[in-house]
């Protein structure tokens, strides 16, 4: 099931992203984005516009660019030669950085990674707590109330005083989740969030993503999950070998692919499902509304 009628898929662009009716309205704006790693080049003069309570799922093979492209939004990566901005602030134009304040953009633009990166000495709550300590410099009682709010709205209130070793991976990533939410992003990127984890916590992990739609946040996600791209997302990009090969309205390019690439990676990833993308979507536990 894709996102409400409401929520109506962003317009084309003619510089390869999605269209908002004005700048104001943009989050990220990405264009000619290029980034080689030893001479290799990994992204090709990539272009993308997320408007702002819009959520772009990026898919492809692995190796073709999706996570560069993720980490250099918030500039974990340094394009080679970019124009960015995120909420209309240029944060790279050429082969600069303009960015003044790589904290503070890092704040605005939330990452949660595929491997969690909680720190296993401090609680769920304590992990949460530290990044608005250090980051925000947020005092230690405003950090503790919205922390345990957060592990709350994640379903993880009673697990606040659990160290990681003690909670299942979805667990562990829910806690991550709630720790990005704590510094009040603009926009939330996620990086394989269910990749490594069992089926039981790969729906706990989406639900909490679906809910995050719901609210509005403006995400943009790499991801592998097909039928979760199909129900959360405006706009689906397809990325292949550093290039955008396909992007549109989930629906068109999940089950109407234009480009035949994309058909050849969607019908890959379905064959591996007797009854397609659906059957996927019942085994991953997304196939109705949470």
């Amino acid at each position: 099931m894709t996102r409400s009628p409401s929520n109506q898929a962003p317009q084309a662009t003619t510089d390869g992203g999605a269209q908002a009716t004005d700048s104001s309205g943009v989050a990220v704006r990405i264009t000619g984005l290029s980034k080689s790693f030893d001479g290799r080049l990994v992204l090709n003069d990539v272009a993308l516009t997320v408007p702002r309570s819009k959520i772009v799922s990026i898919i492809g093979s692995s190796g073709g660019g999706k996570t560069t492209l993720l980490r250099c939004v918030n500039l974990l990566e340094r394009p080679d030669r970019a124009e960015l901005e995120i909420a209309g602030e240029p944060v790279f134009a050429g082969e600069r950085m303009v960015c003044r304040d790589l904290a503070r953009l890092r704040q605005t633009v939330g990452m949660v990674f595929q491997r969690f990166n909680l720190f296993p000495h401090l609680t769920a709550v304590e992990n949460v707590m530290l990044a608005q300590m250090k980051a925000a410099r947020t005092p230690e009682q405003e950090a503790l109330e919205r922390a345990v709010s957060l592990l709350r709205r994640v379903g993880l209130a009673h697990r606040a005083t659990a160290y990681p070793e003690q909670m299942s991976g979805g667990e562990q990533q829910r806690v991550a989740i709630a720790r990005a939410l704590a510094l009040q992003p603009a926009v939330l990127l996620f990086d394989e969030p269910t990749a490594s984890l069992d089926p039981e916590s790969t729906g706990e992990v989406l639900k909490v993503m679906r809910e995050l739609a719901r609210d509005g946040m403006t995400m943009i996600l790499v991801t592998h999950e097909l039928p979760f791209a199909q129900e959360v997302s405006d706009w689906v990009v397809f990325i292949d070998q550093g290039r955008i090969v396909e992007e549109g309205p989930p629906l068109e390019v999940l089950q109407n692919p234009r480009e035949a690439r994309t058909k050849a990676y969607v019908t890959g990833y379905a064959s591996h499902f007797e009854g397609g993308l659906e059957e996927a979507g019942r085994v991953m536990g997304i196939g109705a509304p949470g």
